[in-house]
């Protein structure tokens, strides 16, 4: 036997070396855990707001609180949505409130003074087309100057609420359209509590409901929900994959207009109010929830499923807080802890 041979036999083959264990201490472990799943985390901030407020006013833990944090989750939720697959997609958008204002005022107007028995499904029809043509009018400008979509979405935004303050008016309807009186006082349940109190879980929230499972679906089962995801994540890989930017920055600036639209709606139908000066002021609200639920401000991550829970955490500090006895000027503290605390979290994916 040769001296090859033999140290051939005394050698074992590389591929029948076992690899060495991997060892992680535990508290790397968790944290990689926890920042893989950003939604247990608002989902734990939730639980202890709730427990707080429950613990120092009991009265928090009764359907008619619950219904009413419904209530208020609605159009927050679908400009939220919006925002998320703008996000997803590495861009932002600020001016999904101004849309929605010109569009809720304009069709209310309009139905006022010529259609006054429209259907409400048409309402609802015409109030996400006029979004969506507003918001691809934002996709084209982002892809056309090339310029960050924060800017631009800025600019439209001021453009929006002019041309409305300007153009359509400004002055108050208190007798909105009935088919949009007939939709904010239409119930899912009601009830009448002992204590007197007549409580209502309104129909408008199928409207959230049917927002939430759409998104879902263009997200995770289309090839557009694909695309998002990709060009979020890297653009230059993206773009060496194929996908078309154009295609992909007007349909999230669309879907996102499209969501207004029906959020302006919506809240007409709810307030039984035509204000064209309501909805605006509420953009960082939004955009807070969408990262408390866990979406990366560079893009390529969300989940419809984590931004609800951070629509329901936003919505629990500006309007269950007060129960508790916390001054509403602490609302705003409160929220930017809660995003830093989370940013903090969040970032450790990028460790893993």
């Amino acid at each position: 036997m040769t001296a090859s041979t033999m140290q051939a036999h005394s050698t074992p083959a590389p591929s029948s070396v076992a690899p060495p264990p991997v060892t992680a201490s535990a508290p790397s472990s968790w944290r990689g855990w926890l920042a893989q799943r950003p939604s247990v985390f608002t989902l734990a901030l939730i639980v202890l707001v709730c427990l707080g407020v429950g613990a120092i006013n009991p009265s928090f833990f009764q359907l008619p609180v619950l219904f009413d944090i419904v209530r208020a989750c609605t159009v927050l939720g679908l400009f939220a949505l919006g925002v998320l697959i703008v996000l997803a997609a590495g861009g932002i958008d600020v001016s999904f409130a101004a849309i929605a204002a010109l569009t809720m005022y304009s069709i209310t107007k309009l139905v006022l003074n010529y259609f006054p028995d429209t259907h409400i499904a048409v309402l609802l029809v015409a109030g996400a087309a006029s979004g969506a043509v507003l918001g691809v009018f934002n996709g084209l400008l982002v892809h056309w100057l090339k310029a960050p979509s924060l800017i631009v979405t800025i600019g439209t935004q001021y453009l929006y609420r002019g041309i409305l303050l300007t153009f359509v008016g400004t002055v108050f309807f208190m007798n909105v359209p009935a088919p949009m009186d007939a939709f904010g006082k239409l119930a899912l349940w009601r009830f009448d509590t002992p204590q007197g109190l007549h409580v209502v879980l309104p129909a408008t929230v199928l409207v959230l409901a049917g927002a939430a499972v759409l998104t879902w679906w263009l997200l995770n089962r289309t090839l557009i929900g694909r695309a998002v995801y990709a060009i979020g994540g890297s653009l230059a890989i993206a773009e060496r994959l194929g996908y078309n930017l154009r295609t992909v920055h007007v349909f999230v600036f669309a879907y996102a207009g499209f969501l207004s639209g029906l959020a302006g709606i919506v809240h007409v139908s709810s307030t039984r109010l035509a204000n064209p000066f309501d909805l605006v002021g509420n953009e960082l609200d939004v955009i807070a929830a969408v990262i408390l639920g866990g979406a990366r401000i560079t893009g390529g991550s969300g989940t419809v499923g984590g931004t609800l829970l951070g629509v329901v955490l936003v919505t629990l500090i500006n309007n269950v807080l007060i129960l508790a006895g916390v001054p509403s000027t602490w609302q705003k503290v409160i929220i930017g802890a809660f995003i830093l605390v989370a940013g903090a979290c969040f970032a450790m994916r990028k460790q893993g």
